[in-house]
């Protein structure tokens, strides 16, 4: 159920992280989710609710490489309004990075929580080959394993993007060794942050989630050029479906400024994505 926002949002918001499902495209066997099928048409009753203008679609991980779901999706919603995040390994040809590019992707998703399809030793590898066609590499770990793979990451060339405040399965206090990692990935000036899902991993909830918000205030003080924000929906990890309207009326509190916010939600996204 989504209510009504309090946040208007600008012309040209964008939704840079959701989901879709059908169920005439088949599920890998390593799925760890297996959400029901989730629509254009379900996902559009949000976006006029909260008006949405833009989104960048996400290939879930229960479709592994098998990237048709996200495409047909670009495709219906339309490529003046929609981009796409894929997600491909190291067999994938140049033929097929100029296919999917055409057909809106603009970065590779490197999901490595479980259910995640590519192991971090192929990362390095697909980080560079991707920068072929532009993309980006998208991130998803449980934020406290950043310590060791900070060297990993800052070693990627182009731009990243960590998805959902870092997503600190486990909320760390923004002294924590592993969000200052985070702070120094930021400080490169090439790592891009999305403020979404904090419903995923917060221990004190709507309508702030002041334990994850905490982390996302200082993010937005250190870079606000580069923060995003996100729906995650339709949440396909949660039973317990958040408020979408809740989850923008959230950067009330996150990001005070309106012209800040103005930034996380139509510029900085228009800048990454190439709206």
């Amino acid at each position: 159920m989504t209510g009504t926002p309090r946040l208007k949002a600008p012309k040209g918001t964008c939704d840079t992280h959701m989901h879709f499902y059908d169920s005439k495209y088949p599920m890998v066997p390593t799925a760890v989710v297996r959400p029901p099928d989730a629509s254009i048409e379900m996902y559009q009753e949000i976006t006029r609710k909260l008006g949405i203008d833009r989104t960048v679609v996400v290939q879930p991980s229960s479709y592994g490489k098998d990237n048709r779901c996200t495409i047909e999706s670009i495709q219906r919603l339309g490529r003046d309004r929609a981009r796409g995040i894929a997600v491909v390994d190291t067999s994938v040809t140049d033929a097929e990075l100029e296919r999917l590019t055409l057909g809106g992707i603009r970065g590779i998703r490197f999901f490595q929580l479980p259910g995640g399809v590519l192991p971090w030793e192929m990362l390095d590898e697909l980080a560079a080959r991707v920068q072929v066609v532009g993309w980006h590499a998208q991130l998803q770990l449980d934020g406290r394993l950043l310590p060791e793979r900070e060297a990993q990451i800052r070693g990627w060339p182009g731009r990243i993007v960590i998805d959902h405040v870092g997503k600190y399965l486990e909320p760390v206090p923004p002294e924590h060794e592993a969000f200052r990692v985070l702070l120094r990935l930021i400080d490169t000036g090439r790592v891009w942050v999305k403020l979404s899902a904090p419903y995923e991993t917060s221990k004190m909830g709507p309508p702030h989630f002041d334990d994850v918000g905490r982390l996302a205030k200082a993010l937005v003080k250190a870079a606000p050029e580069r923060m995003l924000w996100a729906s995650n929906w339709p949440h396909p990890s949660v039973q317990q479906k958040p408020d979408d309207a809740v989850l923008l009326d959230m950067l009330l509190d996150w990001v005070p400024d309106e012209a800040v916010r103005r930034r996380v939600l139509v510029d900085n996204p228009a800048e990454l994505y190439g709206f």
